[in-house]
């Protein structure tokens, strides 16, 4: 199994591919267990994939203590020097995004380019839906809200014209939720994660990321990520790219030019346009 001691926890990783050296950073409850997942998506084809389970998720340890997006930062750079990656792109996914913000404004030499994919900054640059409020709910309501939330196209109007798709995406997210439930330290771990993604504001530091930035998102992610979240990021970063897609808080997933986008960002020397 591949753990690798980083600070005060094992961290569970995976390796895979061939090409520029890409380290992605995964969402709120990010698992690597999780269909699809990086590895399933067509960056596969074109880099070398680092991804990991986050602390306090997945396979990697959990301990009880508070966490913050600090500690995030922290690590991921311990998780690049224990594998000897002193220089990589980056792309940081939901809460993955705020992780990298931080990550990159902490550790700068590390990040060769850097994507932001449906991210938010923080106030005053606009926070995300605040996920801890949906903890308590059952595992099939909490799966309908999340799904609806993602995509203000899955209006009621919509799911009463197609309840067979709207089904099919309520059970894909209730069984990535019902991934490791059982395991000790899960639900405590999730916690603890959401509760260092409250105290998430990058903002104001924003103007001091120098790599090149490319923000992206759906544009009918209109609760968990907002686009005006987006634009205010990209207002603060300099020469930044912006881009929207057709789709909502899992855009990437829906329009195929997400990812074609993506890729030609992050290859050096590739066209952008």
């Amino acid at each position: 199994m591949p753990f690798i001691s980083v600070r005060d926890i094992q961290i569970y990783y995976r390796i895979q591919g061939k090409g520029p050296r890409l380290l992605v950073i995964s969402g709120t409850r990010g698992d690597l267990r999780h269909k699809p997942s990086i590895f399933d998506s067509p960056l596969a084809a074109h880099f070398e994939i680092l991804a990991y389970d986050q602390r306090g998720l997945g396979r990697t340890d959990k301990p009880d203590i508070p966490y913050s997006m600090a500690n995030y930062a922290m690590d991921a750079a311990g998780l690049l020097d224990a594998l000897k990656w002193n220089h990589c792109n980056v792309m940081g996914i939901s809460f993955g995004g705020m992780v990298a913000q931080e990550f990159a404004l902490r550790y700068p030499g590390y990040v060769k380019r850097m994507v932001l994919a449906c991210s938010s900054s923080g106030s005053p640059g606009g926070n995300s839906y605040p996920l801890h409020e949906l903890t308590d709910l059952p595992v099939l309501e909490k799966a309908g809200r999340i799904v609806e939330l993602a995509d203000a196209r899955l209006n009621l109007a919509w799911r009463k014209a197609y309840p067979k798709q709207y089904r099919e995406l309520v059970d894909q997210m209730v069984q990535n939720l019902e991934i490791g439930a059982n395991e000790t330290g899960r639900t405590m771990g999730e916690r603890r994660q959401l509760e260092a993604r409250k105290g998430h504001d990058t903002y104001s530091r924003l103007p001091g990321l120098a790599m090149p930035v490319f923000i992206c998102g759906g544009r009918y992610d209109t609760m968990i990520c907002p686009v005006k979240n987006l634009e205010l990021m990209h207002r603060q970063i300099p020469h930044a790219k912006f881009e929207l897609f057709e789709g909502g808080h899992l855009f990437f997933l829906q329009d195929p030019r997400a990812f074609k986008k993506i890729e030609a960002f992050l290859q050096a020397g590739a066209d952008f346009s």
